[in-house]
């Protein structure tokens, strides 16, 4: 039986991210859709936080390392209670709490600023160390693009987190298989990242990426995991649930007319409703 409450909060995420780009036109869509069913997953319960004391010292963090989905990141905040829901309307225009990219300077909830691919890795390791030097039993959570991993910085801090028996680290990589410029396996082929990041000492799983009751049971197996850090490779589909953007050739950013925002938003609560009564 799937977790409805979570299948709520992950189209709850959908149809403001939605709200969100078409207010301002246009926007990194796919990518965002694609690590809508994390973000619910994770904010639904699974990461200890506090929207009441953003700055919570021992709360869990995340970093969205892929930084250009921020919208979805900060369609759960918002849902969370961390800043007014208003405040989505105002993605990326003069003034706002909302850049295109995540900035911790400017969003309540933001723990890391992120959007120059790679680096992510380095600030989510630094981030878990500085935890369990101050003795504090919190997680950091990373999500990587799968075009990300490109990046050497990637691999270097692959190396280094289970060096360091990073338990307390437990990355995702959003495996939707395409990035800007086409897919990933014509830009650059990573064949099995599992394998990969397992070969680099990780405890390594794969799971359907829009599957909560198995995103959150992955995470659950991780926190078991106390002497390496772990990798959660999601297998996704870029643009998963945005009826306009999902079966899009190019939908790494794309227009957002009006129309079909509302269209898409009304698919969404049509797939939920019919699957609140199976």
């Amino acid at each position: 039986m799937a977790d409805i409450e979570a299948l709520k909060f992950a189209a709850e995420i959908r149809i403001s991210t939605l709200e969100t780009l078409g207010a301002f036109g246009s926007g990194h869509i796919g990518g965002a859709m694609s690590i809508c069913d994390t973000l619910a997953v994770l904010y639904g319960g699974e990461l200890r936080h506090d929207p009441e004391n953003p700055g919570w010292l021992q709360r869990d963090r995340l970093v969205l390392s892929k930084g250009h989905a921020g919208p979805a990141l900060y369609s759960a905040l918002a849902l969370r209670g961390f800043f007014p829901h208003e405040w989505l309307q105002t993605l990326n225009e003069g003034g706002t709490s909302l850049p295109s990219h995540c900035d911790m300077t400017k969003t309540p909830g933001v723990d890391m600023t992120t959007g120059s691919l790679g680096q992510g890795m380095s600030t989510a390791i630094g981030i878990a160390l500085g935890a369990r030097l101050n003795a504090w039993d919190s997680y950091t959570y990373l999500i990587l693009g799968d075009g990300e991993c490109d990046e050497g910085q990637v691999w270097e801090g692959a190396i280094f987190a289970p060096h360091h028996k990073l338990s307390n680290l437990i990355a995702f990589v959003d495996n939707n298989k395409k990035q800007l410029d086409g897919t990933t396996d014509e830009v650059m082929n990573l064949g099995d990242l599992g394998a990969k990041f397992n070969a680099f000492g990780w405890f390594t799983q794969t799971v359907n990426g829009h599957d909560v009751d198995a995103v959150k049971a992955a995470i659950q197996a991780a926190k078991l995991e106390t002497a390496r850090p772990s990798a959660i490779i999601l297998d996704t589909i870029k643009g998963y649930g945005c009826t306009f953007a999902e079966n899009a050739a190019s939908n790494h950013s794309m227009p957002c007319a009006k129309e079909d925002v509302e269209a898409a938003i009304a698919a969404i609560r049509q797939k939920l409703a019919e699957v609140r009564y199976v």
